[in-house]
């Protein structure tokens, strides 16, 4: 008999060592393609702490972003979907420990003599119940890790979804200063056509020009009004659509006007490799691929011995004869349940729970090589929005002298219509051109944010 029990406590001993690799705790993957994000400086690793308020320091914009933090609902989700997260994790730790239910019974009985009266029997019960699951194999401790993993997810998510609100602010915002400049500058335009189109009147009505020309003019300046129309109800789109994002009824907008806020800062040679840690996208992938690498850890799981304890303490008087005060009441359960045969289930989860894990870990691989893809990008989109506005402003420069030389030949008598016409049209193409490379500015900054992690500090 006694060797009987040993051996028993050997196998018992042996099944629940088996189970320890179910302990091993997820290690992240470092591995990354050589030179994956270009230019990376490993210095200054302060910068990884960026808060956004570095990138769009205008201060109206911070405002409207404060309030967009505040107020939209989207953001009020992902800080519900956190807290849900927190509370299973809470939950999961609390596994460890024994559960307690109390369940105490009352019941009356008796019986009927004949010819006499009913006599009651009271039979109660007070019971304490314990149940404690002591997992063996792992398994409670797998739960705890893999909802420590689901809370990760929810926190990314969370720093994805506001870093999406700050980006649709900054892009709304810097849209109504593109706007306001391009209003700016067709107003201006259209009060120097009408002095063209007057000019060419006069020309006309002294016989040194014909009716064609003023046509012509005439044209030319009815279609930058009808510019001037559209623009300013692109405004009012734009501040209905950003009231949207702000969660508040439709109104103006204050706002700054082109400035320094509007070129993006350079980031000197690269950026920080601390920071690119920090982006959404990757700490959710790799939050996903540490769920699924506790997933197959708790089909591991499954496949080992479980052992659960119920013990019950409390008070009755209901064995056998009944007695008032009652008896204690006492008892002590263990079980041990080994699974043998479950009709391929185990087999099939465990399989299913390591294809998944693998499928995690390519779109964790491709999710880093897009990263990198969007730094690089970004990066090249700063420098190139700074050299594109020398450019355009000596182009706007130029243009200008050849409009007033033009419209001065004109006066002389010395151009036709059609070289003032040409002037007037290129130089308003190359204005607003300017202006949309600053409007591009504005989005390489904000491409730059999204690229680095999205700091929300």
């Amino acid at each position: 008999m006694k060797k009987i029990f040993i051996i028993h406590y050997s196998l018992i001993l042996i099944l629940c060592l088996s189970g320890c690799n179910v302990y091993r705790k997820y290690t992240p993957p470092t591995e990354t393609p050589e030179g994956l994000f270009g230019q990376v400086e490993q210095g200054d690793s302060s910068a990884a702490e960026m808060s956004w308020r570095e990138f769009f320091t205008d201060p109206l914009l911070q405002q409207l972003i404060d309030s967009a933090l505040a107020r939209n609902t989207d953001i009020r989700s992902a800080q519900l979907t956190v807290q849900k997260a927190e509370a299973s994790l809470r939950a999961a730790k609390l596994a460890y420990l024994p559960s307690l239910s109390f369940n105490p019974s009352l019941s009356i009985g008796g019986t009927v003599p004949p010819g006499g009266s009913v006599t009651p029997t009271w039979t109660y019960n007070i019971p304490l119940q314990i149940d404690w699951n002591i997992g063996i194999s792992g398994s409670v401790t797998v739960n705890k890790r893999k909802a420590q993993a689901v809370l990760s997810q929810a926190q990314a998510q969370q720093q994805a979804m506001q870093a999406n609100i700050i980006s649709a602010v900054a892009q709304q915002y810097y849209m109504l200063l593109l706007l306001d400049r391009e209003l700016e500058i067709l107003i201006a335009t259209d009060s120097l056509w009408l002095q063209s189109l007057e000019t060419q009147r006069a020309l006309w009505e002294n016989g040194q020009s014909y009716s064609t020309a003023v046509n012509q003019m005439e044209s030319s300046e009815l279609n930058v009004r009808m510019q001037i129309v559209e623009t300013r109800r692109n405004i009012r789109n734009i501040e209905n659509s950003l009231c949207t994002t702000l969660a508040m009824t439709p109104r103006a907008i204050q706002r700054n006007g082109w400035g320094q806020y509007a070129l993006p800062a350079r980031f000197g040679t690269g950026v920080p490799a601390a920071m690119l840690e920090r982006r959404p996208d990757i700490r959710l992938a790799n939050h996903s691929l540490e769920e699924a690498f506790y997933d197959v850890a708790s089909a591991r799981a499954a496949f080992y011995p479980s052992i659960s304890l119920q013990g019950i303490l409390g008070w009755t008087n209901g064995q056998g004869a009944i007695a008032d005060p009652g008896a204690l009441l006492m008892q002590l359960l263990g079980s041990l349940t080994q699974p043998i045969f479950q009709l391929g289930k185990l087999k099939a989860q465990l399989k299913i729970a390591k294809y998944e894990q693998e499928d995690r870990m390519n779109r964790y691989v491709q999710t880093v090589i897009e990263a990198g893809n969007q730094v690089n990008e970004a990066l090249a989109d700063c420098q190139e929005v700074e050299e594109m506005a020398v450019l355009y402003r000596r182009q706007v420069e130029v243009l200008q002298e050849a409009y007033a030389g033009t419209h001065e030949l004109m006066n002389n008598g010395k151009a036709s219509y059609l070289e003032v016409l040409t002037a007037q049209e290129s130089l308003l193409t190359a204005q607003l051109n300017e202006v949309t490379n600053l409007y591009n500015g504005s989005q390489a900054l904000i491409g730059l944010y999204i690229a680095l992690g999205g700091a929300t500090k």
